[in-house]
C-alpha cells in the first residue's frame, strides 16, 4: 500500500477544507461590511431629511406665528415630515420624522419664543415622540 499519496491526498483535502473556511469567512464577512455601510448611510440621509422637515417647520413658524400643522417633503433619497403643535403662548413643539429605506430617525425641537425672534430651548433626536 502507499502511504506517501494517501498521506499527500489527506493534507490537499484538509489544506483544501482550510482554504474553503477562510474563504467563505470573508465572503460573508464582506456581505456583512456592505449591509453595514448601507444602514449606515440610509440612517445618515434620515437624520439629515428629519432635520431638514424640522427647519422647514421653524421656518413656517417664522413666516406665520400662528402656524400649527404637519407638512411633508419627498426629496430624492426619502421622506421626512414635521408636526409643529401650540404648547401654550408663544410655545411650539416640532417633531420631526426622516425615512429613508426602513430606517427612521426622530427629531424633537422646543420652541420657548417666536417674536420677536424664534428662540429654541432645545433640539435633539428622541427615539419616540
Amino acid at each position: 500500500m502507499n502511504h506517501r499519496g494517501f498521506i499527500t491526498l489527506l493534507s490537499v483535502v484538509i489544506v483544501g477544507a482550510i482554504t474553503l473556511t477562510i474563504v467563505l469567512s470573508l465572503s460573508f464577512l464582506a456581505t456583512s461590511t456592505a449591509k453595514n455601510t448601507t444602514v449606515l448611510v440610509q440612517s445618515n440621509q434620515a437624520q439629515a431629511l428629519a432635520n431638514a422637515c424640522a427647519e422647514y417647520a421653524l421656518d413656517l413658524i417664522r413666516q406665520t406665528p400662528i402656524y400649527v400643522g404637519t407638512s411633508n417633503l419627498t426629496l430624492s433619497t426619502g421622506t421626512c415630515s414635521a408636526t409643529v403643535t401650540n404648547t401654550g403662548g408663544s410655545t411650539r413643539q416640532v417633531v420631526s420624522t426622516g425615512n429613508v429605506g426602513s430606517v427612521l430617525r426622530k427629531v424633537k425641537i422646543i420652541v420657548s419664543a417666536i417674536t420677536p425672534r424664534l428662540t429654541l430651548s432645545s433640539w435633539r433626536e428622541v427615539a419616540d415622540f
